[in-house]
């Protein structure tokens, strides 16, 4: 391996390891951002081509998402003051007539304050299951229909940093915290209630590890990013695809119901999934350019 091969696997090792210690360390955003996104495009120059380095880009990538969707709760105050709680509810209640759809959901089908019943427990499921299914399309893709994997894998990667701009620029409040706050009829947030019944002591640890921005809500990326899976999997087949809108339909309707989520949320969502999608033929000669221009830079296997 070249010298500046070895430069650029060094780089990546470093922008890997930035997400995990940039508060140890105390970097400054643009320096975690800096540092973060270059490992993606480092790890191209340096390793050839093969389905493990595709797989680590693509984790590289997703590594960067996690540190800025993370950041701007570094500041809880400052995100607080920022926030945006009530232009969704206007929304949401306009499309509602009168009434937002979370509440009359909860309202018909909710079993009460601290009452878990079993459609809950499945949406609940439903929602969990959201962190394997973006990742697992784009592992079934590379595994099975590697041709499409890498413009699959951008449009997702789109889907995701694209939407950050909405949780940097416009902070905004879900369903749950407007109800318990005041700002409209109360909500449950049912996901946490059958989280503390199905997984007991282990539920705090487990959600606090997760839920690291509570006002990441507009726009939905739940939504989003199971819109562009739907539309990866029809790619690569109709009953790929069949399953996919049925996982992303049937997500739709458990983030409004759980009080995770405004239908105003899912709207922009699937507006961003759908914006994305029908940008990829206007950019494909750009986007192809580009490729060419890091495959003349990719070493040859040997």
């Amino acid at each position: 391996m070249s010298g500046l091969r070895r430069l650029a696997l060094i780089a990546a090792a470093v922008g890997a390891a930035t997400p995990p210690l940039r508060k140890r360390l105390n970097l400054p955003r643009p320096v975690t951002s800096v540092l973060a996104w270059q490992a993606p495009i480092a790890l191209a120059w340096a390793l050839p081509r093969t389905r493990g380095r595709d797989a680590a880009i693509y984790a590289l990538q997703m590594w960067a998402y996690i540190a800025h969707y993370e950041m701007p709760n570094d500041k809880p105050e400052q995100l607080l003051r920022r926030l945006r709680v009530a232009y969704p509810i206007k929304v949401d209640r306009a499309l509602g007539r009168g009434t937002m759809p979370t509440v009359r959901l909860q309202r018909r089908l909710g079993g009460g304050e601290g009452v878990v019943r079993p459609h809950d427990k499945f949406l609940s499921g439903i929602h969990w299951s959201w962190f394997f299914i973006p990742h697992g399309t784009m592992a079934y893709v590379l595994i099975f229909h590697r041709p499409i994997f890498e413009r699959s894998a951008a449009q997702m990667a789109g889907v995701f940093d694209l939407g950050l701009l909405g949780y940097w620029l416009v902070p905004t409040a879900p369903p749950w915290w407007a109800g318990s706050n005041g700002h409209m009829p109360h909500v449950r947030r049912i996901m946490v209630e059958t989280g503390k019944q199905v997984w007991g002591r282990r539920w705090e640890p487990l959600y606090d590890s997760l839920g690291t921005n509570p006002f990441a809500a507009m726009p939905s990326l739940h939504f989003a990013t199971s819109v562009m899976a739907a539309h990866v999997l029809e790619d690569t087949g109709r009953k790929a695809g069949a399953l996919g809108w049925a996982y992303a339909g049937t997500l739709g309707f458990a983030l409004v119901y759980l009080g995770e989520h405004y239908v105003a949320d899912l709207i922009a969502g699937l507006a961003l999934a759908e914006g994305v999608r029908r940008a990829v033929p206007a950019a494909a000669p750009a986007m192809g350019r580009i490729q060419r221009a890091i495959q003349r830079l990719e070493p040859r296997r040997t």
